[in-house]
């Protein structure tokens, strides 16, 4: 009976997890899929915002200008102001007459970059990734732990051979596609989840991971495959990690811009823009929820077990598997979704995004932003669907402090049916006591089934499992 007792123990914490992933930390296809199936029509949209933070844009600005050959990337100092790698004195005065802070490094961007290719060239050793470090004027080689003592010195011969300002380091944990997801969508292949919702003016699209699952794979909004929430359409991986899965009933429903991120809260997304290293950044999936964390460097390229992918970007955000194809943002602005990485939110680790300009560029799909989400940023579409308008670009001045940057503004999770899910009410802290009483009761007929079940049958099951639910 001990033994019996704890097998149920570890099937009461497993089966809570799995009930915690289906109400937790939702994204924006919880209030699209619920809009779906209400037959509320879709949200007014507006033109999109493409910008982001003021001292991103400043950055690039100035790199833009004064070429790769005289600059090695910019980034957010810890003061909020833009900081700028240079390699000559004229460059600098340039950089400080636009009021930012000149940084004198050894190596330019075009080094960096040939540096980059010398390693893709090399022979693949999957467990690896570098990304071009601009705060240290280096490119940083990690190498995680399965790649073996062989794999080292091979990636070190290479690294030797192009210079000392490539560095090889051990990371955490495995790099790792994180299949899965936040809101859950639901294929034969496994889970992945929703990142955010796109249009290309004629009809709607979650943007999600490419690793999540091939053109043609069948999504579904629930477990039971009773409700059909549309098929990949389009997508890269490897090479990139980006995919559109395309809603069977052509829209999103309404509260399309709104990522929700658990407790019936959420962030309305007024854009996209492209991350700078130095940049808090927010990150919110099913399995560890809401996370914040930095970004530590663009252009990064992983070797996955299951192909090389390139252009990332690489954050301290932590994740685990069950967030992959999960938004990142900053201050309503999209930015990415989730890729894979190493560790976890327990010990840390690094997370890489798909930048979500270059899929949506490659896809031919805008974010959909409602009209009343915009501000000052972008106006009303005509009817019809959506247009895409950029906004100047902001005058370089500082961002805002560290401390002070925030997800983005707030917004209700709207588009929901009038009554809610089970396992909404199961995990609605008001209603703990009889949520424990039903799951509970789930659980005992559940082990008392799987009890009465042979070997091989059991096995079956685990199987089943696995595919269903990572």
């Amino acid at each position: 009976m001990r033994h019996v007792r704890r097998r149920v123990v570890r099937r009461v914490v497993r089966l809570t997890a799995v009930a915690g992933l289906l109400a937790g930390t939702a994204m924006v296809a919880q209030a699209a899929m619920a809009g779906e199936s209400s037959g509320t029509p879709a949200v007014p949209r507006g033109s999109v915002r493409v910008s982001a933070a003021p001292a991103p844009a400043a950055g690039a600005g100035l790199v833009a200008r004064l070429g790769t050959a005289r600059t090695a990337g910019s980034w957010i100092g810890s003061d909020g102001r833009t900081v700028v790698a240079v390699t000559d004195e004229r460059a600098a005065a340039e950089v400080r007459r636009a009021g930012a802070e000149a940084r004198l490094v050894r190596h330019s961007m075009n080094e960096l970059r040939s540096a980059a290719a010398t390693l893709r060239a090399a022979p693949r050793v999957a467990g690896t990734a570098w990304v071009m470090d601009y705060r240290t004027n280096r490119v940083t080689v990690e190498a995680d732990s399965t790649v073996s003592r062989a794999g080292w010195a091979r990636m070190s011969r290479v690294a030797d051979g192009i210079g000392s300002f490539v560095r090889m380091e051990r990371a955490k944990g495995e790099f790792t596609t994180r299949l899965n997801g936040a809101q859950p969508i639901l294929s034969a292949g496994g889970r992945c989840s929703a990142g955010f919702n796109v249009t290309d003016g004629r009809g709607d699209f979650i943007l999600t991971a490419g690793h999540c699952g091939p053109t043609g794979s069948t999504w579904f909004a629930d477990g039971q495959g009773d409700r059909q929430l549309g098929s990949t359409v389009a997508g890269s991986f490897p090479g990139d990690d980006f995919s559109l899965v395309e809603y069977a009933s052509g829209r999103a429903g309404q509260g399309a811009d709104v990522v929700a991120i658990g407790g019936g809260n959420g962030v309305r997304i007024t854009g996209a823009g492209d991350a700078a290293v130095g940049q808090r950044v927010f990150r919110s999936g099913s399995t560890s929820g809401l996370h914040d964390g930095e970004v530590t460097g663009l252009d990064a390229t992983v070797n996955y077990p299951e192909g090389t992918v390139t252009g990332l970007i690489q954050t301290t955000v932590c994740a685990e598997p069950g967030d992959s194809g999960g938004p990142l943002f900053s201050e309503g602005i999209a930015l990415g979704v989730t890729s894979g990485g190493s560790g976890d939110c327990t010990t840390g680790g690094t997370t890489f995004f798909q930048p979500v300009t270059r899929a949506m560029a490659a896809l031919g799909v805008r974010l959909i932003v409602s009209a009343s989400g915009q501000g000052a940023g972008g106006g009303t579409a005509p009817s019809g669907g959506a247009t895409a308008s950029s906004s100047s670009a902001p005058a370089p001045h500082s961002a805002p402090a560290r401390g002070a940057v925030s997800p983005g503004s707030s917004a209700p999770v709207t588009g929901g049916t009038t009554g809610d899910t089970l396992v909404a009410r199961l995990t609605d802290p008001r209603a703990v006591g009889p949520g424990l009483l039903v799951l509970a009761g789930s659980l005992i007929t559940l082990v008392a089934a799987r009890w009465i079940r042979s070997e091989r049958d059991r096995k079956e099951y685990r199987r089943h499992y696995s595919a269903s639910w990572g």
